[in-house]
Parts: C-alpha cells; structure tokens; sequence
C-alpha cells in the first residue's frame, strides 16, 4: 500500500483523483490540497465524498507532504508545480503534475504559449511525457512525469499510427476538437456561465491554443520530422468528453488495409484504446466515466484524405485517470489498477 498526496484535490481533476483512488487497491490517500479549502472536510466541497472521505482540505505545501507519502499528484493550474518541486523533493517522492509545466521540452516555447516564467527549467530534460501507450517503460523509472493533458492525449493517440508509419503528409495535419465544460476547470468565469454555454458551441483559440506546441512536439518525435499543423477546439454544452476530428492526406500508395494495420499494430494489447469496427464513428457518449479511448478512421478515395476520430472523457484519460496509470507504472502495479470502470450511460 503506497501513500498519495494530492495537490489541487478541489478541482475537477483533483476529484476525479480522490474517486479513482478510493477504488484502488495498492493506494490511500493521505492529503487533500486545496489552497482555497483549507480546513474545511473535503465532504464539504464535494457531497458525493459524504461519509467516504472524513478528512480535512489542507495546503499546498509540498515540502511537508514529500515526507509523508510515496507520489504527489498535483492538479494545478500552470505555474503552480514548477514554483514548488525541487531537488530535495523529487529525491524523496515521484511526482505526477497534471499541468503543462514539464510537457514541453524547450522552455522558450512553454514561456511564449503559456506566458509566463518557468520556475524549474532544470527539471524540464529528465520529466516524462506520461502518455502510457507511447511511453510506458520510460515512465517506469521516472522521478517526474508530466501528465498529457486531454486534447493532447486525444489528438495524439488518434494520429500516432499513421504518422509513425509514414502513411500520412503530416505537413496536412488539421485537428477539429470539441471538449465539454468541465476542461474549463471548476474556477467561476462568466464564459462558462450556465446562460452562456447551453444551446451554444464556439471555436476558442483558433491558431492560438497553447496545446498545440505539445501535440506538435510529440507527433514530431513519431515522424522524426518538425510538425507543423491546424489545431482549433470548440467548447460544447455537455459535462464532459473530447471528440477529436482530424484530417490529413494519404501518401502516394496507401492502401486502406495499411491504416488498418498501422492501427492494430501500434495498438495491440493496450488496454484502454478501443480501437471501433467498421466505418463506426467515435461517440464520447461510449467512453465517459472511463479511462478508454475509442478511435477509428475513414479513408475519403475522392480526396484522397483520410479522417481520423477518437472520443475520450476528459476527466479521467484526458487528465486524472491517466494520472493512475502512470502511478500503476511508477509503482509496478497492474496497470489497469482502479481504472477498470465501466463507461457510464446514460
């Protein structure tokens, strides 16, 4: 049995890290961090955790809790986990943030994007980008692991395949993703309003977004070439999902069999990528409450395009369920450990 802090416990990521926890075997959670919670029972902020978790919000001091448990998460807004991990710290605990702060490989690029200093850059080379399918034995022995977070781990997963396999001109890339409400975090802002949101769907940081240097980056290690592509989100009125749409041209030659098989190949035996039958399209509808990805794809011989979908809760591969995963790996669990839920319906 590991000991688990969390940092962040009282956004919706954090609470789906106090859910999925409870459920683990190998796992007890032993601090509840929430900076504007503080000693307020964590029952309190979330009813549903009545008579579940009797334990008080905390702060986020990361020094105190490197002492008391085996892994940090820290489900924070950018910025947060890099001013608080140092070198006495990482030598005592792993560490798994959810943020942006140690995604991104070139520290410039993370400072243009995101718009603000990096607190640690020192850190930076040795983190883990913790998206399991691709990186799973370097995550193994890693002290640091930067968690993907959801459209990253949506478009890249959706693309990986034929961009590894050289089936696609990736200079064509264009990704359409549509995430729910809740990506926004928990904060109270007037664009996530109820009136604002319902009956309503925009696109949102068109040519501007800040997870398209990661999707870029991680597609580049893929195809061993610099990536350049279309990256625009829309904001739906549901709860939760990620519903990625991409499009790119085939090369000279591919045949609809080797998409197939460039699929099954990269994909064989993962646990959580469902990859669909047939012509069937992805819906986010079949993945909430889980840690599955379903993916598919439909070669356009008019275009000679090929349309490549994947769907995923936000909540849980997209941020807090991947964050187990890669704790089952840091710890030698199985790594299915706590995440074997049953997508919810309706």
């Amino acid at each position: 049995m590991i000991k688990a802090g969390i940092i962040g416990a009282t956004g919706y990521a954090g609470a789906e890290l106090v859910r999925l926890l409870l459920q683990h075997r190998e796992a007890e959670i032993v601090w509840y961090g929430s900076r504007s919670y503080i000693e307020k029972p964590y029952a309190d902020v979330y009813g549903n955790m009545f008579r579940l978790v009797d334990e008080k919000c905390m702060d986020d001091n990361m020094e105190a809790l490197a002492d008391q448990v085996d892994v940090i998460f820290t489900a924070t807004p950018q910025g947060l986990c890099a001013s608080l991990v140092n070198e006495e710290i990482l030598s005592k605990v792993k560490i798994v943030d959810l943020s942006a702060d140690f995604r991104i490989k070139d520290v410039s690029v993370y400072e243009k994007w995101y718009g603000i200093e990096h607190k640690s850059p020192q850190f930076i080379e040795e983190a883990v980008y913790g998206l399991c399918e691709l990186n799973r034995e370097s995550v193994k022995g890693a002290r640091l692991v930067a968690n993907p977070g959801c459209y990253t781990t949506c478009s890249i997963l959706t693309l990986y395949p034929l961009v590894k396999e050289g089936l696609i001109d990736p200079a064509t890339i264009i990704i359409d993703a549509k995430s729910g409400t809740s990506g926004a975090g928990r904060g109270a802002k007037v664009n996530n309003l109820y009136c604002e949101v319902n009956e309503n769907i925009k696109a949102y940081g068109v040519a501007s977004h800040r997870h398209t240097p990661e999707i870029e980056e991680q597609l580049s290690y893929a195809c061993g070439t610099d990536v350049v592509l279309s990256f625009t989100p829309h904001l739906v009125p549901m709860n939760r999902g990620i519903l990625v749409t991409a499009y790119a041209n085939l090369l000279p030659g591919v045949s609809e069999e080797q998409i197939r098989n460039a699929y099954e190949t990269q994909y064989k035996g993962e646990p959580f990528i469902r990859l669909l039958a047939g012509k069937t399209p992805p819906e986010t509808r079949w993945v909430e409450g889980s840690n599955y990805v379903d993916i598919n794809y439909v070669v356009d011989p008019r275009t000679n395009r090929v349309v490549m979908m994947g769907a995923l809760d936000n909540l849980i591969k997209g941020a807090a369920g991947q964050a187990v995963q890669n704790m089952n790996l840091l710890f030698g669990f199985e790594e299915t450990e706590g995440l074997m839920q049953v997508p919810m319906f309706p």
